[in-house]
């Protein structure tokens, strides 16, 4: 792996921490996005970061800095693209964006350019046509708070080159990641495959009434010796992102259980702002929430 200069196409949520963590790590990375507004305010989240790594990575004011200066923005794709290495793709969970986005990438990219998608939802067989380099794409994963859960799923599909898959997962434990291979495609990777049916499993005990939420996640910590419940993982993950799934599902199916959950969820939380961590209120109150509390599995 001989990457020096990786490309972040998108500054939302996820695409301004992989590229920072990048660039802290000592790569170059140009951070690319749709106009320079977006780009400005990028630069913005980059100064909470900042504070994020000293806190919880102990990292000097000199790693940092060198991390900002490592740091080149553009709303221009061909100019983003020009020298990079490593094209991590975090734009928008949506097929026909995404689509889009990578048959426009195909025509400015230089040949030796890998691109790697951060769908969490999407398999890369869905765009690899798109991308004009099917052997050379793939899917790169990263979890939120990616400096702290510092994993990476790396998927490849039928046709990616095994060199390029062995490529990206040097590249991930070279930003501090733990590298975490799948030998085939799998919608959720491995941890939304067994995070979701968790979370699901949680909030039908909770619907159809059997516990409420601090009994079911005092079960799930003190029988696994887990740090949080399912509930309180809900609030971190964002409970507008569980009722989206279920009110897909329950459209999808017409599951009597599905409807009444995402019924439950919009009357209860999403009606009421009470979104989880981001709002101060999910299934809990923050930032002191009772289920950090030592006296909570007593």
């Amino acid at each position: 792996m001989n990457y020096k200069n990786i490309t972040i196409a998108g500054s939302g949520v996820l695409g301004y921490q992989i590229a920072f963590q990048s660039a802290f790590h000592g790569f170059h990375v140009t951070v690319y996005d749709i106009n320079d507004d977006v780009l400005e305010k990028a630069k913005a989240k980059f100064n909470i970061l900042s504070e994020a790594f000293k806190k919880d990575l102990n990292a000097s004011q000199q790693q940092i800095d060198q991390a900002g200066q490592n740091l080149s923005y553009t709303s221009n794709l061909a100019e983003a693209v020009k020298d990079a290495d490593l094209l991590i793709e975090a734009v928008p969970e949506n097929p026909a964006i995404k689509t889009d986005f990578y048959t426009k990438l195909a025509k400015v990219a230089p040949e030796k350019t890998v691109f790697a998608t951060n769908s969490s939802t999407l398999l890369p067989s869905q765009f690899a046509e798109s991308t004009g380099r099917p052997s050379k794409f793939l899917a790169l994963h990263f979890a939120n708070n990616i400096w702290i859960h510092n994993t990476a799923e790396i998927m490849g599909h039928d046709t990616t080159d095994p060199k390029v898959f062995e490529d990206v997962v040097e590249f991930a434990k070279a930003i501090g990641m733990l590298a975490l291979p799948l030998h085939k495609e799998q919608p959720g990777y491995i941890l939304n495959s067994l995070l979701v049916p968790l979370l699901s499993a949680a909030t039908r005990l909770l619907v159809t009434e059997v516990a409420d939420p601090q009994t079911i996640d005092k079960t799930w910590m003190k029988a696994t010796g887990a740090p949080a419940g399912p509930f309180g993982i809900l609030d971190v993950v964002g409970i507008t992102t569980a009722y989206n799934i279920d009110k897909m599902a329950a459209e999808k199916t017409q599951d009597e259980l599905k409807i009444k959950t995402a019924n439950y969820l919009k009357e209860h939380f999403i009606d009421k702002n009470k979104l989880g961590v981001s709002t101060g209120e999910g299934f809990y109150k923050y930032p002191n929430p009772a289920y950090k509390d030592p006296e909570f599995l007593k």
